[in-house]
């Protein structure tokens, strides 16, 4: 390899620094202008320290535990390239150190009578139902300004993230050293932005990346020949599953409550009609339906024989912007697993299906998957 190339190929990179500033520029606020300049350091940061996977196994002086797990690594790459279809394309041929549990920490907000996200647009990408940082405390100053504003605010760290084809995606201490089963899905899941995204529909992207990730998890215990293995991970999934369904159906209650109103493709938006319930008495009913999705998680997990996979996300007090967070992710992974499931488990044929659904109006690709997943209603892929 000509070391000497490393540098362009790096300035090509950053070149996009200045130029995503100007689009902000372009905007009001100073606000705005402190989110990207955070957002662009802490990108130069990951990039700045990331060492390539083959410098460090040809190291002694890497540790053990590292070494077994970038070795995982460079398995699940080749397996997410030829048996998943996935552009692996460089990705995840490095790895960063952030010295942090998280890389980044994503504000997410709703009203409080509302399960309408607010959501912020950005270039290249379109609108998204959340705000990351690459601080705590900076995601926890706009969040607190949030809340001033009568927003339900939720902050959310997160172990990894796509930067859908503008870098080379490395691997990260915040995820590498996670279960077998959870690094493979958060690989095959951040390759799967790189193989469908749709611009602006956060509810899309994320729900079909997810059905990848699971999907692409099953496939390699089931390729290892690890059926022990494998059997764990689909008790794993069907927890998952049992967890969103009772968050839907929660939502679903406080959606009647608050009198929102759904788009043609299924959105939630928040009433313009005269809200007819004291906010006060709203406040408490609101509080009730809460009340009763902890209880029903308790009842769900004494099913569970003692996993305790979700005491965590119950450990704070739940509110609007939480459960949309869950929402995001699985909303219409129903729809993407009937959609493999019509295409006869073939993946490439799949993303095509998945990626004509990108060049639909938002509303109608929200409306067929919704149909689709009314369609396959209580089933579990195994």
């Amino acid at each position: 390899m000509n070391l000497r190339s490393e540098p362009a190929r790096r300035l090509r990179k950053w070149a996009l620094a200045p130029a995503l500033l100007l689009a902000v520029l372009a905007m009001s606020g100073c606000r705005t202008l402190s989110f990207y300049s955070q957002a662009i350091k802490g990108q130069y940061q990951i990039v700045a320290h990331q060492q390539k996977i083959q410098k460090l196994l040809a190291n002694p002086q890497t540790s053990a535990p590292l070494r077994a797990k970038l070795e995982l690594v460079q398995d699940l790459r080749a397996f997410a390239r030829k048996d998943l279809l996935l552009p692996v394309d460089g990705h995840y041929e490095k790895y960063a150190d952030v010295h942090r549990p998280f890389v980044v920490w994503n504000v997410e907000a709703a009203p409080e009578f509302s399960l309408e996200p607010k959501s912020w647009w950005y270039p290249f990408v379109g609108s998204l139902d959340y705000r990351g940082y690459f601080t705590k405390e900076g995601a926890q100053k706009y969040g607190a300004w949030l809340q001033t504003k009568g927003y339900d605010v939720y902050l959310g760290g997160v172990t990894a993230y796509s930067t859908l084809g503008w870098f080379k995606d490395p691997v990260l201490n915040t995820f590498i050293f996670d279960a077998e089963p959870d690094l493979a899905e958060t690989l095959f899941h951040e390759l799967g932005h790189q193989r469908v995204f749709a611009s602006g529909d956060t509810d899309f992207s994320e729900a079909f990346a997810t059905t990848v990730g699971q999907e692409g998890a099953r496939r390699w215990f089931r390729a290892k020949g690890d059926q022990a293995a494998l059997e764990k991970y689909l008790a794993e999934v069907r927890r998952t599953t049992q967890f969103a369904r009772l968050i839907t159906d929660t939502r679903d209650r406080l959606i009647t409550l608050y009198g929102d109103e759904r788009t043609e493709g299924g959105k939630v938006k928040a009433t313009k009609n005269k809200r007819v319930i004291p906010p006060e008495q709203l406040r408490r009913q609101k509080q009730e339906l809460l009340d009763r999705l902890q209880r029903e998680y308790t009842q769900l997990k004494a099913q569970w024989g003692g996993a305790k996979d979700y005491d965590p996300w119950f450990a704070r007090a739940v509110n609007n912007a939480q459960l949309n967070s869950v929402a995001a992710y699985y909303d219409f992974v129903p729809g993407f697993e009937r959609l493999l499931e019509q295409n006869g488990g073939d993946l490439g044929k799949f993303y095509e299906a998945a990626d004509r659904l990108t060049h639909e109006p938002k509303a109608e690709r929200h409306r067929q998957l919704r149909s689709q997943g009314s369609a396959a209603a209580g089933s579990t892929p195994q």
